[in-house]
């Protein structure tokens, strides 16, 4: 049995899927999807920061003494269909999804019994959103169904009251907090419990150890279940299950622990934008790159998509989420189950990075330019004559090499027309019998 103590709960091995399923989907879905102006932090930037875009957007569209509380009943979903979801996430090639259950704002997207009248059962959908997609997903895909759950919200009185009483009290996390995270455990058996928002409160605060000694312990995921690593301060990047660390955290090299890379489609928000343009968002040059670098250095990438406030994932995510599975279904052999090779990227051509299939003993080099001359020089494997063989994932034959002294080699590409690529976005070699 793990102990309440980061001693104890750091030494619990996560759990194996996760790792092999290196590509999930991030959902942040909420009341700041109904305004969907600037970013999901719109509430805090409105009425804490007081920045200019926000009230100015406020002053000129929404009549005087309008609270951020009215856009509640705005949040209505009514053309969510979460059946439609599930469909677009299998399409996305990913093996798990994390729904905002709660973002820093409070509202709960289930029928929360501490969350009275802010909550989606109560006010805008009148329906049970987590409850809905979590039965989609598992009913439709083979994808594990995790939840974010924000730890603090902004402008709850008794958050506020116990912050102003530098966290002796502890109000909060024992009357809301906490017992909503037992009860989205309890009722949804997530396999992933993303937490966020620790409010600037230590871990001791929130009894952070206390409910994942319970999680690990007795809860009915305890087998399964991963946790990050945002329990309060001082916790990211150092206890936990996996290491976020960041946002967008894309360290480039190989990290001694388990990590991922939490980022985002809309460069500059998380939630729905209603006045993003498409430069806003990451082509899927850019998101095929993200995928390769992240996961040859040892991580996951949670690739995050924003909702509208009736329910709708935008063409434009759609879009990316398919060319993604696209992109998959030809190199995913290259993505799923590896682990990181002796070396994350190429030494002699940029834009290459390997990983390493141990079930098939072979190295995947996973090439973002396809080379104008034909060739491709590897500075890094070293191959045998007449043992090593090269092959470009989705197509039949193998290629010709030749070797580079003691490493290194230089492979010739099939002459393909655009039609004829097995894909238009980044390229597996395959190697087998390579030192």
């Amino acid at each position: 049995r793990y102990e309440p103590t980061w001693g104890s709960l750091d030494a619990r091995p996560l759990p194996a899927w996760f790792d092999e399923a290196k590509f999930g989907i991030f959902i942040h879905w909420g009341v700041f999807s109904v305004p969907s102006f600037g970013s999901e932090w719109f509430w805090w930037y409105w009425q804490k920061e007081k920045r200019e875009p926000y009230v100015k957007f406020m002053e000129a569209n929404y009549p005087p003494g309008f609270s951020y509380e009215d856009f509640g009943p705005q949040f209505r979903a009514e053309f969510f269909d979460p059946n439609q979801w599930a469909d677009i996430l299998k399409a996305s090639g990913a093996k798990y999804v994390v729904l905002t259950s709660k973002h820093h704002e409070g509202f709960t997207l289930w029928g929360s019994k501490y969350s009275w009248n802010w909550n989606a059962v109560d006010v805008g959908p009148k329906r049970d959103l987590v409850a809905e997609l979590a039965t989609s997903v598992r009913n439709r895909t083979d994808l594990h169904f995790g939840l974010y759950h924000s730890l603090f919200e902004w402008f709850n009185r008794l958050f506020l009251e116990d912050a102003t009483n530098a966290f002796k009290t502890r109000k909060f996390p024992t009357s809301k907090s906490l017992p909503e995270l037992y009860e989205i455990v309890t009722k949804y058996q997530p396999e992933i419990i993303w937490s966020d928002g620790d409010g600037s409160a230590p871990d001791t605060y929130w009894n952070s150890t206390g409910f994942l000694a319970w999680l690990y312990n007795d809860s009915p995921v305890r087998d399964t279940v991963v946790t990050n690593d945002r329990w309060g301060v001082g916790s990211i990047c150092t206890h936990g299950g996996f290491y976020t660390c960041s946002d967008r955290y894309n360290p480039g090299h190989l990290l001694p622990h388990k990590w991922e890379n939490c980022m985002t489609i809309d460069r500059r928000s998380w939630g729905y934008r209603r006045d993003a343009r498409l430069g806003d968002y990451l082509a899927i040059e850019d998101l095929v790159k993200q995928l390769a670098e992240t996961v040859s250095c040892g991580g996951n990438l949670l690739m995050n998509i924003g909702p509208t406030h009736d329910g709708r994932i935008a063409v434009v995510f759609e879009e990316r989420l398919r060319q993604v599975g696209a992109w998959l279904k030809v190199n995913g052999e290259a993505i799923y189950g590896t682990k990181p090779w002796r070396a994350q990227n190429d030494t002699a051509t940029p834009g290459v990075w390997y990983t390493f299939s141990p079930k098939e003993g072979k190295v995947n080099a996973i090439f973002l330019n396809w080379p104008v001359s034909g060739t491709l020089e590897l500075g890094e494997p070293r191959a045998k004559l007449g043992e090593t063989q090269v092959k470009l994932a989705g197509y039949r034959e193998l290629l010709k090499w030749v070797a580079l002294g003691e490493k290194g080699m230089v492979v010739a590409l099939p002459q393909l027309t655009p039609q004829q690529l097995p894909c238009q976005w980044g390229w597996t070699l395959q190697l087998t019998d390579v030192n």
